[in-house]
């Protein structure tokens, strides 16, 4: 991604020197890295640099219509895409434009799949979830770490009411360089999976639960209040956000 940027630089700087534009045109041109403002959005582009990872595009909120413009200019410098929280209807305007776009109905999320074989992404990523209800939010942290170029272990309906599931799957646990821990109800899990492994857990609490869970308010309290050292904890339902961070870790991992 940075390398297309560079491209970009090195093409405006030869239109520059051969007059082909002007100098505040291409003034204009390199003040579009650092952000693009379209109106109703600032898109960060120097974001790719900063984090080696594009913009992704919230879409809660946003109409189609404006997902679609963001989309086109992310898609100037970056050749991947990452809409969270949209629709179908959504998926079907920006398909008109964009054809190598996928949308994940449990998570409700719009991507570019990555144009590498798998034995070409980093290993090192698990996530976990309690139970099928909680897929939805784990589905966001698996596409966005995926999206990083990371091989993602998926290890679904595991919770604690029958852990003798989880056991089963003590070595892909240990063998993890971050584990991503999805639940909701008491969200226990994350404590358990941390006490069995040496590496890093995010916790992610969910709103899954009955009425004593108060909407992932219950989960997130005891995320917050364990005792298993090595646990962080994200936002209720913040798959995304889990996702991210488990990406950014391995991604360290892998460059030392």
């Amino acid at each position: 991604m940075r390398n297309e940027i560079n491209k970009i630089l090195e093409q405006s700087l030869d239109q520059y020197k051969k007059e082909k534009i002007n100098k505040r045109d291409f003034i204009s041109k390199i003040k579009e890295l650092y952000f693009e403002d379209i109106g109703f959005a600032k898109i960060d582009h120097h974001r790719i640099i900063r984090r080696g990872f594009p913009e992704v595009i919230y879409g809660h909120g946003k109409t189609p219509r404006q997902i679609l413009e963001i989309a086109e200019k992310i898609f100037k410098y970056s050749k991947i895409l990452l809409v969270t929280r949209t629709n179908k209807d959504t998926y079907k305007l920006l398909k008109k434009s964009f054809d190598n776009l996928e949308y994940n109905s449990q998570a409700n999320i719009i991507f570019t799949p990555l144009n590498i074989s798998d034995d070409k992404l980093k290993k090192g990523i698990a996530v976990v979830c309690a139970g099928t209800s909680d897929i939805p939010v784990a589905e966001e942290a698996f596409l966005t770490a995926y999206l990083m170029k990371n091989k993602v272990k998926k290890i679904y309906d595991v919770g604690i009411s029958g852990i003798h599931r989880l056991l089963n799957f003590k070595d892909d646990l240990v063998g993890s360089n971050v584990i991503v821990a999805v639940a909701g109800m008491e969200g226990a899990l994350p404590g358990v999976v941390s006490s069995l492994v040496s590496c890093p857990v995010i916790g992610v609490p969910t709103s899954v639960g009955y009425g004593a869970s108060f909407n992932g308010i219950a989960p997130l309290l005891t995320m917050l209040n364990s005792c298993s050292p090595g646990t962080a904890v994200v936002n209720i339902d913040n798959g995304f956000g889990a996702g991210y961070t488990a990406g950014i870790i391995n991604n360290r991992i892998y460059k030392k």
